[in-house]
């Protein structure tokens, strides 16, 4: 089964997507299920998980119910007030959704220390008994730090998305493949090949600028700890679906069967505990 292990879909409206900028609009639109089933149906991709995109439990409960109503969506990241004092409460709501498969802050948004904070922590220790990941979104300075995190919740699955977000277009390679590699010693963290094209120069990039953060990440983490996620919409501001999924098969081509198997959906099957 091949897995678009991150995506995400709204209703558009300006007061609560503030982060699609000028640059972004062509994503000032509606992107809902059916739109995005057309594109999984020609890149012959069969199912995915549903990534939060505002920070709402309102959100999380409709991509539930899309998801619930979805023959391809098959999970759900969502997000909730982890760092809050009612979290176990939603803790307890949250476990009667079998198609929710984790949750997901944008600590990217957030300030130096986010992740060091007594209430986020708390809360992250409480998910332990759910079965749930959590989702790290973080850009390469916060890798750093994301390690410190990761090594308070050893027994708490995390998944890294779009590799950390190097700096591709101003080719922070060497800084975030050394911090990189650090983070993927831990063995409780998966990661995403996600979110390249958007961290590379939009209208100039090349497969060869990105082909080197996928054989650092598959060094780094092995097949066994890699999924593949589009990040669609947001990838289609340089980047056609299709065109992205043919970009990774042609990288996974060069390892073995199997070991492209994991990648293009096995680890995302596993990870988030997706009906086939």
């Amino acid at each position: 089964m091949r897995v678009d292990a991150h995506h995400h879909l709204w209703r558009y409206d300006a007061g609560e997507y503030g982060w699609i900028d000028e640059p972004m609009r062509a994503l000032r639109r509606d992107f809902l299920p059916a739109d995005l089933e057309r594109e999984m149906q020609t890149a012959c991709v069969d199912a995915a998980v549903a990534v939060q995109a505002r920070q709402t439990m309102e959100e999380t409960r409709w991509l539930l119910k899309v998801a619930k109503d979805s023959g391809m969506i098959r999970g759900v990241v969502g997000w909730a007030e982890i760092a809050g004092k009612d979290f176990p409460a939603v803790i307890e709501e949250l476990a009667q959704e079998p198609l929710l498969k984790g949750l997901r802050h944008v600590v990217q948004a957030e300030p130096k220390g986010f992740l060091e904070g007594a209430d986020f922590n708390r809360g992250i220790s409480a998910m332990q008994g759910t079965e749930w990941v959590y989702d790290l979104l973080v850009y390469m300075p916060q890798l750093e730090e994301a390690t410190w995190f990761v090594d308070r919740h050893p027994q708490q699955t995390f998944v890294l998305d779009h590799l950390g977000k190097p700096s591709i277009a101003e080719d922070g390679f060497a800084a975030w493949a050394r911090d990189f590699r650090e983070l993927a010693r831990r063995e409780n963290v998966v990661c995403k090949v996600s979110g390249m094209v958007t961290e590379a120069d939009w209208t100039q990039w090349s497969e060869a600028d990105l082909e080197r953060y996928f054989d650092v990440a598959v060094e780094a983490f092995g097949a066994s700890r890699l999924m593949v996620g589009s990040d669609w919409p947001v990838l289609t501001v340089a980047c056609g679906y299709g065109q992205w999924w043919e970009m990774v098969r042609r990288w996974t081509g060069r390892l073995t069967v199997g070991e492209r198997e994991l990648i293009e959906g096995g680890v995302a099957s596993r990870i988030y505990q997706l009906e086939s």
